[in-house]
């Protein structure tokens, strides 16, 4: 059964790490020092996302580094593609009615 990507996302430090991993692979020590969270929990977070197929693992002797894996998030992308045109249109309507209160 495929994982909840949505879900997987929803979580603030996942996108927290998945936003780290865009600057370039990561150990698990660096990406844990970022956050008042144990190691323990990061890592629990990073399992989460590498079976959501967002990070992808790479052993390097004692250490395990993460990278990002956008093909996962492409597929999010383009599921929300659809709506930017409509958040475009309720912004640019939103405009225009402020504009029209303010006299410009």
């Amino acid at each position: 059964m495929p994982t909840d990507v949505f879900g997987v996302l929803a979580n603030p430090v996942r996108r927290k790490l998945l936003e780290t991993l865009r600057e370039g692979p990561r150990s698990t020590g660096e990406l844990a020092g970022m956050f008042e969270l144990g190691r323990p929990a990061v890592s629990e977070h990073l399992a989460v996302l590498r079976t959501a197929g967002l990070v992808r693992e790479e052993p390097r002797g004692r250490h395990r580094f993460y990278h990002l894996e956008p093909a996962r998030l492409a597929e999010v992308g383009e599921w929300l593609h659809p709506f930017e045109h409509y958040w475009k249109q309720r912004l640019d309507a939103l405009s225009d009615l402020l504009d029209e209160e303010n006299g410009t």
